[in-house]
């Protein structure tokens, strides 16, 4: 394993979350599953799907670690010349992947429908539920690489007209990893890596700019935009324990349990803050989603996150953009590198989970029409 991180061969997500290797693990099995594992989507589709998703928050990275596993899995190139170049089925996520990745609330049960009766093009119930979920765990992914600032890091290979190398790529050289035995085989094959020794398959580096329309479309205030009228979404009226869970279960068969393995997981894992702080910290990102719970005191919340801890909260959750630096709170510095990447999971894990809830809903409300 050590050997291996050595040579960068495993991805700069694994090597940050190594710190808490039991919620790794649950991470990367849902990662290997959705993209990997049964599913009735075609694996260059999960993976354009995700070059998609990570385009949204120009994230190189990502962008580029998908691009190189949608051409191992036998992706056609030509796609990767933009969205332009895709099949019109997957050109037709753009508008729900723009949607749920900086407003989620506009989800409408409209989106679903058009979708799904969009004649020769249409998607299954079945397919549109697994992309939906790649969507949203690859946008939240990007905001845990933006909080660790990992793209910042990351220099993309691509081939000059003569095919060879014109640039390197480093994943994360300088960090430093503990807790590395706790990546056992199984899970390495589980993670998104790059084996340098293959760094010859590569064609070419995607540009995220390439995979998105609207790019002015981005996060607004939901607070501010009273004037629309939009409803706040309230946790007892559409939840993931009760609701959101069972859906996705049935249609996309294991992957409640994954998602709420995962969720479990960062909220249960060992840490110096107290249980009301990582409480504070996802109700107060499901709240700037648009998303309330009446039985939360949302007093706590100025009480436990100090306005610095906010403002990098919110950033993080809403607008991940790989082209900015993200500014850490004065308190930073006082926690272990450890406990900074607890709170990168909590920020991802419950945007996620809002991003989720809002697809997850439109759907009930087509199925139910």
């Amino acid at each position: 394993m050590k050997a291996l991180v050595s040579r960068g061969s495993v991805d700069a997500v694994s090597q940050q979350m190594a710190s808490h290797p039991q919620y790794m693990e649950s991470f990367l099995r849902t990662q290997h599953y959705i993209l990997h594992m049964d599913g009735p989507l075609p694996l260059p589709y999960r993976h354009y799907i995700a070059i998609m998703a990570a385009a949204r928050h120009h994230c190189n990275y990502l962008v580029y670690l998908h691009s190189t596993q949608f051409l191992r899995v036998g992706g056609d190139p030509l796609w990767l010349q933009g969205l332009e170049a895709a099949p019109p089925r997957l050109r037709l996520l753009d508008h729900i992947n723009k949607v749920l990745a900086h407003q989620p609330w506009l989800t409408a049960c409209s989106h679903i429908q058009t979708l799904l009766k969009s004649g020769e093009q249409c998607w299954s119930l079945a397919e549109l539920v697994q992309a939906v979920v790649i969507l949203a765990h690859c946008h939240s992914l990007c905001s845990f690489v933006f909080g660790c600032d990992t793209d910042s890091d990351f220099a993309p290979l691509s081939k000059s007209p003569n095919g060879t190398p014109s640039h390197g790529m480093k994943l994360e050289k300088s960090l430093h990893i503990t807790h590395t035995d706790a990546l056992s085989p199984p899970l390495l094959s589980t993670s998104l890596f790059l084996d340098m020794e293959e760094e010859e398959e590569m064609i070419f580096f995607a540009d995220p700019s390439r995979f998105i329309t609207d790019p002015d479309f981005c996060y607004q205030e939901f607070a501010r935009r009273e004037e629309d009228h939009f409803q706040v979404f309230r946790a007892q009226d559409y939840s993931w324990e009760d609701h959101g869970f069972s859906l996705v279960n049935r249609l996309y068969s294991d992957i409640g349990h994954l998602l709420d393995d995962r969720f479990r997981s960062v909220t249960t894992l060992p840490s110096s803050s107290c249980p009301d702080l990582k409480r504070a910290i996802w109700n107060y990102i499901h709240c700037v989603l648009g998303i309330r719970y009446d039985d939360y005191d949302y007093g706590e919340v100025n009480q436990l996150l100090e306005r610095d801890l906010k403002l990098y909260i919110k950033a993080v959750a809403c607008f991940p953009d790989a082209t900015k630096t993200p500014v850490c709170p004065l308190s930073w510095a006082l926690l272990k590198p450890s406990e900074r990447i607890h709170v990168n999971l909590l920020i991802m894990e419950a945007r996620l989970q809002a991003e989720l809830l809002y697809a997850l809903r439109a759907i009930t409300q087509y199925m139910i029409a």
